[in-house]
């Protein structure tokens, strides 16, 4: 169990709310809309860069953007949902990606390069408060059940992330018909997405999770025989109370795992249009991807749950380096090979995330979680900037096997990464 590698650093909710159910009914309703704004940026952002810069060698710099947006807005939304709740976060980043949507399509509108790039920070925040759901999730479930809850959230955003890819072309035409570019299509639907997960999250969150879960600590704390300790009391964590080995074992294999997941995925549109296909089969394909990434949610969370994050983490190793293996030696005329590397590319990723998305909810207690998460996520954003800018500039110098069989290889440093792990050095009062 996950559970014996990182303690709950405050008291535990042992049987679950009834206002769990709630929780999760409204976030799976929320991540499905959004899951069609974050599959935008994931499908065109690199074809209509390298349509607006003619070549592509910078077409990596959208997900760059795109992913320090992510990087800026995961902290800041932390912070926010520290203070005021997951409410208030989560519907924060929406309605900010929905904001840089309608700065893409005026970019793409003008052929305005600067304003893409500077749009697709702002879209960022959206990707960000996607996976940031993921903990919402969390906030009120037993630690035992921990990994299924968040695997709940992620599936829910396979939804719309499957359908907004293969909606590329119809979203296209309809962008072409009243004047702007089609690759612009994607962000127009992306703008819808993001303000209707941001309205249902807005009215419907309630009680908020986070603050519903600290209410509770603090009746268990008040309850309890044994004084509580400085942490459930409301005081400043010290430094052991911040830091463990399990901790920095969750976050590097969720950075790990996104860059290596990113490098690949970003590059591939691209890959498949030099070889003559068409932006439907993109479509086909990374809507495949995307169902890799989040359709095994409730397997992964299970298996998180039963076996413990540490094996599964390792599955996620192996399970990208074997993405990288065949996206290397794919035939070029082979879409059904390319698609059977994605999808394995979408379940590494998976396995990775919820692994370490449980012990990292695991490690750190109710006072500081929010804002711990948004660290995290932090690092997880720049490492995916990391992969996208350098997978550009390896395709262009090199070729796509090479990009793809150095991504699989790298996967292997998981392992080193879950032998950090130890016993949470944070006992229970």
């Amino acid at each position: 169990m996950t559970s014996s590698f990182a303690a709950p650093t405050s008291p535990s909710i042992v049987v679950e709310p009834p206002e769990q159910r709630r929780t999760l009914a409204v976030l799976l309703l929320a991540q499905i809309l959004s899951g069609a704004g974050l599959a935008a940026g994931i499908t065109v952002a690199a074809l209509l860069a390298e349509q607006m810069l003619g070549s592509s060698r910078w077409s990596g710099l959208p997900t760059v953007f795109f992913t320090v947006g992510s990087a800026a807005a995961a902290v800041g939304l932390g912070r926010l949902s520290q203070r005021f709740g997951r409410r208030a976060g989560l519907s924060t980043g929406y309605l900010i990606g929905a904001l840089g949507t309608v700065g893409v399509v005026v970019a793409a509108g003008m052929g305005n390069i600067v304003l893409f790039f500077a749009s697709m920070i702002v879209y960022g925040a959206g990707a960000a408060t996607n996976l940031q759901a993921r903990y919402a999730g969390a906030d009120l479930a037993a630690p035992s059940r921990r990994g299924r809850a968040v695997s709940i959230v992620l599936v829910a955003t396979a939804v719309g992330a499957i359908l907004g890819p293969n909606l590329v072309s119809t979203t296209g035409m309809v962008a072409t018909k009243i004047g702007f570019p089609a690759l612009a299509g994607p962000f127009m639907l992306a703008g819808l997405a993001y303000s209707a997960g941001a309205l249902v999250l807005w009215l419907l969150l309630r009680p908020d999770p986070l603050l519903l879960a600290r209410s509770i600590a603090a009746e268990v704390s008040s309850r309890s025989a044994t004084p509580a300790a400085p942490s459930e009391a409301g005081a400043v964590p010290g430094p052991r109370q911040r830091w463990s080995w399990a901790l920095a074992s969750g976050a590097g294999i969720m950075i790990l795992t996104q860059l290596i997941m990113v490098a690949i995925m970003t590059i591939t549109p691209i890959h498949i249009e030099h070889h003559g296909h068409g932006v439907g089969v993109t479509g086909i394909v990374i809507g495949a991807h995307v169902a890799g990434m989040f359709l095994p949610s409730p397997f992964s969370g299970w298996l998180v749950d039963r076996y413990g994050y540490l094996a599964i983490a390792v599955a996620a190793g192996v399970t990208l380096l074997a993405a990288g293996l065949i996206a290397a030696w794919a035939p070029v005329d082979s879409v059904a090979t390319l698609v059977l590397a994605l999808v394995l590319l979408g379940v590494g990723w998976n396995l990775g995330l919820v692994s370490g998305t449980t012990v990292v909810t695991d490690a750190v207690p109710l006072e500081t979680r929010a804002r711990t998460q948004g660290v995290v996520d932090l690092g997880i954003a720049l490492a995916g900037a990391g992969g996208g800018l350098s997978s550009g500039l390896i395709f262009a110098a090199t070729s796509y096997t090479t990009l793809t069989l150095t991504s699989g290889l790298l996967a292997l440093l998981i392992i080193p990464i879950v032998a950090l792990a130890r016993p949470a050095p944070i006992k229970q009062a």
